[in-house]
């Protein structure tokens, strides 16, 4: 809560006038103690999750030839009642057992230091903050997901998320509810090494989620802004991991490549591209056209030396 009880006292505290953000978070969160805003992060979980996905499913369920050559594995078609059920499914788990969790960690999140004060961060400061969590969450995500498709580890938890070998947007947090937990500790390792303040905490996961949802979209558009991100995955590249499914050694990388590149866990996933780009030119030197979809091949994995 924030110690100021007007806004003349707040800017006489700072020595200066607050920013029209800073009013706004003034007006907002003076009167609300910390716990309830730290308890936002679930409320935004669940209103991005219900929100981002919907553009994906109004393309999948319009069936447009126009849309259609941007369908990864394009024979594949998922019905309202398969988004529906996967929407269900993951909200229930977001409130049985991530609810629980954001309301347990609140003294967590005090103890490193996320802060709610004034003054609110510059846009330099979130972005830099931001990209420190992306990368301390890509990296130790992705040792947790190559961990993930041990035997045990696939079989007793892993393998609901891999019910999708076609993902979906609705997809991308629908997982065991014990790997819900697991991977969040990877979520969270960033905001705990580089503490910053609560609406920087917030938009954290927010992005992490619309990744998420941007990767098991099952859809390659030319014209995403992602594309313009160096080293960034994407949902060609994820989609893939879900085609070869259970014994997969192939694009662990939850949002950046450069761990299957320097581990050697992008082979199968090379192979296969090489092979779909020579289809590709085979195709349009006898005068046709394709584009998009891989499911008419075989699958080709190699594990990692």
């Amino acid at each position: 809560m924030l110690p100021y009880q007007n806004l003349h006292q707040a800017e006489a505290a700072l020595g200066r006038e607050l920013t029209i953000a800073e009013k706004l978070w003034l007006n907002y969160s003076a009167n609300k103690p910390d716990y309830l805003l730290h308890y936002h992060n679930i409320l935004f979980l669940i209103l991005f999750y219900s929100i981002a996905p919907l553009p994906y499913m109004f393309i999948e369920l319009s069936r447009s030839k126009r849309i259609d050559k941007h369908k990864i594995q394009s024979k594949i078609k998922n019905s309202f009642q398969d988004m529906l059920k996967c929407y269900k499914d993951v909200v229930q788990t977001f409130i049985v057992v991530v609810g629980p969790l954001q309301v347990s960690s609140y003294p967590f999140i005090k103890l490193i230091g996320i802060r709610t004060s004034l003054s609110l961060p510059s846009g330099g400061e979130m972005f830099w903050q931001l990209l420190v969590y992306f990368l301390i969450e890509d990296y130790t995500g992705y040792w947790v997901h190559r961990l993930l498709h041990s035997n045990g580890g696939y079989e007793k938890i892993h393998h609901v998320h891999h019910e999708y070998s076609a993902p979906m947007g609705f997809a991308g947090p629908y997982a065991h509810w014990s790997e819900i937990l697991i991977l969040g500790m990877p979520a969270f390792l960033g905001p705990a090494v580089v503490p910053g303040h609560i609406t920087t905490y917030w938009l954290w996961f927010v992005l992490r989620q619309i990744e998420a949802i941007e990767t098991h979209s099952g859809y390659d558009f030319s014209w995403s802004p992602t594309r313009f991100v160096p080293f960034y995955g994407g949902a060609r590249y994820h989609d893939y991991h879900h085609y070869v499914g259970r014994h997969s050694q192939s694009n662990f990388a939850s949002v950046f490549t450069y761990c299957d590149y320097l581990y050697g866990t992008d082979k199968g996933y090379r192979y296969h591209k090489s092979i779909h780009r020579k289809m590709e030119e085979t195709v349009e030197r006898n005068g046709g056209h394709r584009e998009g979809s891989y499911n008419s091949m075989p699958a080709q994995d190699f594990k990692s030396e």
